[in-house]
């Protein structure tokens, strides 16, 4: 008995539409391997970790051009070493001599560090030119020789690159201009100064205080006019301008002015009193705005507008609240901390302060 064969029927695709010798790539995906699949997600990682260290790179770069720009514009602070700083491209608007409160200051720098930093410029070749900052830079100096402690040696500094001498100028004056005790006779010497530095182009003093003093009123840059004149005529017998109360000042050049010959006498009135006070100084010149030919500080008998500053003793006091500021001197004691004493029990004020002056006498 012969066994029958069973035929299957199975569909095969043309020769022509067959890869011979190729097999498909959905076959290839299936029989790829472990190894292979890892060098595949190890390639795919390190292409993502390019590209995140070329995001990181962009933005370090962008970063450096940022503090690049910053610092070329001062306003990235430094620590600076206190040897490194020269003061020569200016002529300071402060007159030189002991300033009475510098060991506020300092006391200030002490306790709760330098809250305002120094502006210094890029000299040629090395170190830094002071712009902004010179009672600060002259306090940690004094901290240095007094202490020797390290943290003295160098002062936090904003560094700009090199202006021109009339913009330092202007940030140098529009600093100060803030400040209440700067003297007629600083600002009227420094426009002197401004208009005889031949790197300002400007030798004419009325345009050397308009120059510096922009920000200044039209009324306060007379004034400045009036000292800078005042200064021109009487320099070298001065020994106590700053101490030229502003009416003084600018009623005396008003007389010179229509009087010339009146210079002279002057002169020497105050030569005749070399060893003069600034209170006998500013009595003289008085005497001659009434019409006499100069008071002697003997025969004076108002008392001048402006008297020579008085011994003090300033210090701060730290509390967990703030800090308390006392100024001290002969009969008088301030005291400034951030409390309404409007507003306190008056019996409780009295006090306290009955308290304060028993304590010191008993001492």
């Amino acid at each position: 008995m012969s066994r029958k064969r069973k035929i299957f029927d199975i569909e095969m695709p043309p020769v022509a539409d067959m890869s011979v010798g190729k097999t498909p790539d959905r076959v290839l995906e299936k029989r790829r391997g472990p190894m292979a699949a890892a060098i595949s997600e190890n390639a795919d990682a390190l292409r993502g970790r390019q590209s995140v260290e070329e995001a990181i790179r962009a933005e370090n770069d962008a970063l450096a051009h940022e503090l690049v720009r910053l610092r070329s514009e001062g306003l990235v602070t430094e620590r600076i070493p206190l040897d490194q700083i020269f003061a020569d491209k200016l002529t300071r608007d402060r007159a030189a001599g002991p300033d009475a409160d510098l060991e506020e200051l300092k006391t200030s720098i002490r306790e709760v560090g330098l809250s305002n930093p120094v502006r210094l410029e890029r000299r040629e070749g090395q170190g830094y030119e002071l712009i902004q900052g010179m009672r600060r830079l002259t306090a940690y100096r004094s901290l240095l020789a007094e202490t020797g402690e390290e943290t003295y040696a160098t002062i936090p500094a904003a560094i700009s690159d090199p202006a021109a001498a009339s913009e330092s100028y202007r940030q140098m004056v529009d600093e100060n201009l803030i400040r209440k005790d700067i003297s007629f006779a600083e600002m009227g010497s420094l426009a002197m100064a401004y208009a005889n530095d031949t790197a300002n182009e400007c030798s004419d003093v009325d345009k050397a205080v308009a120059a510096l003093f922009k920000s200044a009123s039209y009324t306060k840059r007379s004034y400045i006019r009036a000292f800078a004149s005042l200064l021109m005529m009487l320099e070298k017998s001065l020994n106590h301008a700053n101490a030229i109360p502003r009416n003084v000042g600018v009623e005396l050049k008003r007389k010179l002015d229509a009087n010339p010959g009146l210079v002279s006498k002057v002169a020497s009135a105050l030569g005749a009193i070399p060893e003069r006070s600034a209170e006998d100084e500013v009595a003289i010149l008085r005497g001659f705005l009434t019409g006499g030919a100069g008071a002697s500080p003997a025969s004076k008998t108002a008392k001048p507008a402006s008297a020579p500053r008085k011994a003090k003793t300033t210090f701060q006091i730290s509390r967990p609240d703030g800090i308390a500021k006392c100024s001290a001197s002969n009969g008088r004691i301030d005291l400034q901390f951030d409390l309404d004493f409007t507003r306190l029990d008056r019996g409780k004020l009295e006090t306290a302060v009955a308290q304060l002056i028993k304590t010191l006498k008993d001492d």
